[in-house]
């Protein structure tokens, strides 16, 4: 059965093809570790002029793929999301798609679901377009790569695009980076561990993931292109999931207080909880002895993020109204979100 699918797959692709989907992206670059093996997303950008920028986040059509009944759909509806392991994926769609026929290679067509973004100076999102077709990626980088091409030690993959890709792309984040402290966004310092592994398997150590500018570029970037799907799909009334996250409750509030007072940080009672206060307690405990303790005090007392289909925005972002559109190959309810933008 599974066999029949990915025939169906090629065989779509070739429709795609036939029935004259132009080729509506040529300059979008993927950005993704050095072990990925699929690129489901591309981005780009360019000054416009005044200030902002223009940018365009692309992402692999899945939903051309993956019609609603079919097996492959069947199979990711039981899955839900790809699994990450040490050592393996269990992805939640086959190989073929996600490796192959979904991942925005280099030099090959591929459909995509593409928004344009026109960001103004300040890093406000202005206005913003979806538009279904093909693209074609103009180069596969790592996060390290487009790092230190930025830092000024480019390769011969990256120099050529210094000027003409690169920079306009930290231009953009750097804007977007406005937005998120005009916002006041829920800024909590947690390092990320990453698990090695000896050949036998065992737990060889245990580190922290090496956090770049170039892994925050991506965020923001996916972070603008999750707020115009849920506005574009809200706009026209219809029915999809967003990705909430509640205030914190009262009681967690008042837990935190506690133990916040133990070691002399100030956090009033009352008044309205918002990111920008939480923020304010994380700022008096960089430099001590309790400045771990205190970001994860503060992850805890936040609600756990989920999906409904009820909007309650998204406290930790600070953002009025939030979905996952980005990660289709991965996600399950990213799928109903592209099938909702199709419609």
């Amino acid at each position: 059965m599974l066999q029949d699918e990915v025939n169906r797959v090629e065989q779509t692709h070739v429709a795609a093809l036939e029935k004259g989907l132009h080729v509506l992206l040529e300059k979008p670059i993927t950005i993704d570790p050095h072990d990925a093996r699929d690129h489901d997303d591309a981005i780009w950008a360019e000054p416009d002029g005044k200030g902002g920028f223009r940018a365009i986040v692309a992402i692999a059509d899945v939903s051309w793929y993956v019609r609603p009944g079919d097996g492959l759909d069947v199979g990711a509806y039981e899955r839900g999301n790809s699994v990450y392991f040490p050592d393996r994926v269990v992805p939640m769609l086959p190989e073929a798609l996600s490796n192959g026929w979904c991942s925005l290679v280099p030099d090959e067509d591929r459909p995509c679901m593409a928004v344009h973004l026109w960001i103004d100076a300040s890093g406000k999102l202005i206005r913003h377009q979806f538009k279904r077709g093909l693209m074609r990626s103009k180069a596969r980088l790592t996060y390290e790569q487009i790092q230190s091409a930025k830092d000024g030690h480019p390769d011969k993959v990256t120099k050529p695009l210094l000027q003409s890709v690169i920079e306009p792309l930290y231009g953009a984040y750097q804007a977007l980076l406005k937005d998120r402290e005009t916002r006041g966004v829920l800024e909590l310092e947690m390092p990320e561990r990453v698990i090695r592994l000896a050949k036998d398997g065992r737990v060889e150590a245990i580190a922290n993931r090496q956090r770049l500018d170039s892994h925050k570029l991506i965020e923001e970037f996916m972070i603008a292109a999750n707020v115009a799907a849920a506005e574009t799909l809200q706009k026209a009334r219809r029915e999809f999931l967003y990705r909430v996250h509640d205030e914190p409750s009262t009681e967690k509030l008042d837990a935190l207080r506690e133990v916040l007072a133990s070691i002399a940080i100030k956090f009033a009672k009352g008044g309205v909880a918002s990111p920008k206060r939480f923020n304010q307690v994380l700022k008096q405990a960089v430099g001590t002895a309790h400045a771990e303790m205190v970001n994860v005090m503060v992850l805890r007392t936040q609600a756990q993020a989920e999906y409904g289909p009820g909007n309650l925005g998204h406290f930790g972002l600070a953002l009025r109204r939030y979905c996952h559109f980005t990660s289709p190959i991965r996600r399950y309810a990213d799928l109903l979100v592209h099938r909702a933008l199709v419609d």
